[in-house]
């Protein structure tokens, strides 16, 4: 079922810890039936830490948004009702015992391009994984 059809899918969650299984399960059945299965591991971890962060800092609901660009470029990102913008990620070995910042370092290494965007209401913080990696 593999096209060049962009679409689009994003999921609503709860503020609960068990809500980031739910998010990675869904998102390995949605590159399943895309015929992406070669981007699943990768973005199943990216879209943990996009995920977790989200439920971990802030106190309200959030969402976790997949899009196909078409053009083979896979989206994940994750919406949090807090509007104060992400740490900064740190370097990877700058401090093994920080508490956090460690989850976008690993976005940073492991993504294409992340960034984040205010929102109305929160914020959206995002990555990119191009499908080349499906072949690596």
């Amino acid at each position: 079922m593999l096209g060049n059809d962009p679409w689009e899918y994003s999921l609503h969650i709860p503020n609960d810890v068990r809500a980031v299984t739910v998010c990675r399960r869904t998102l390995r059945l949605i590159l399943t039936v895309h015929g992406l299965i070669g981007l699943v591991d990768v973005a199943e971890l990216l879209a943990t830490e996009l995920v977790s962060n989200a439920v971990r800092h802030t106190e309200g609901p959030a969402a976790l948004r997949v899009c196909w660009s078409g053009d083979g470029v896979l989206r994940i990102g994750a919406w949090d009702a807090d509007p104060s913008p992400p740490e900064p990620p740190l370097a990877f070995g700058a401090d093994v015992d920080a508490e956090d910042g460690r989850g976008l370092a690993l976005v940073r290494a492991c993504a294409d391009g992340w960034g984040w965007q205010p929102r109305e209401q929160g914020k959206y913080v995002w990555c990119d994984v191009a499908r080349e990696r499906q072949a690596a």
